[in-house]
């Protein structure tokens, strides 16, 4: 496994809410995302993994840069849901509820650790042209009131 590079975390400016890309109710492993990551990118992605049952499952320290977001990977943390997609491979929100607590207790941490920090989804990034993470992260960080 490739070390992935350096990462002041002075300098963490930004969270990237992802979506795993499979089925609904899969149950894929924060280890099988990493490995498919790996063998993909030559690296781990994300600094977590949010499995189904919402267990957090972390991948990357802070100061490794992740392979998520092509272009804006310096200074970003990147966290993926499993799940993300219908059993047709269509883009669905299919967070459970363990999951969306997980992800608003993630963010709630990242924003105490690095004030001012930027929560957004992948979708969210100029020039992405993809569904990730298949819901809105800003209704949904006002629906939660983290925004």
């Amino acid at each position: 496994m490739t070390t992935p590079a350096y990462m002041d975390p002075e300098k963490i400016h930004s969270l990237t809410i992802h979506c795993a890309a499979t089925p609904e109710g899969r149950d894929v492993k924060a280890a099988t995302i990493s490995k498919w990551d790996q063998e993909k990118f030559g690296q781990t992605s994300y600094h977590h993994v949010v499995e189904l049952d919402g267990t957090a499952v972390r991948t990357l320290s802070d100061d490794q840069r992740g392979a998520h977001t092509g272009g804006a990977n310096t200074g970003n943390i990147g966290i993926c849901y499993v799940g993300g997609v219908d059993a047709k491979m269509n883009a669905k929100d299919t967070r459970t509820a363990a999951q969306r607590a997980t992800l608003a207790r993630l963010v709630r941490e990242y924003r105490e650790r690095y004030p001012g920090i930027i929560v957004r989804g992948h979708r969210d990034w100029p020039g992405v042209k993809k569904a990730c993470p298949s819901f809105d992260v800003a209704a949904w960080l006002k629906s939660v009131r983290l925004a």
